[in-house]
């Protein structure tokens, strides 16, 4: 006796799953090997005088008794 044409189906459902799944742990593993690391001094960001954000960290005033 042949066998049904449901359990075939079930079986090509299943492998293109399996497919699948095995794509993304391989696109997932390829992110994390190119990652640039995201360390904290690459994502802080800082407002200057004009309100414009800008990456490098402003210059330290010193403070005098007239202002």
């Amino acid at each position: 006796m042949a066998k049904s044409q449901a359990t075939f189906m079930k079986k090509q459902l299943e492998k293109n799953r399996a497919k699948k799944k095995e794509d993304k742990a391989q696109r997932k593993q390829e992110r994390q090997e190119s990652s640039t690391g995201g360390d904290l001094d690459g994502m802080m960001a800082y407002v200057n005088e004009f309100g414009e954000i800008v990456s490098t960290p402003p210059e330290k005033k010193t403070q005098t008794d007239d202002e």
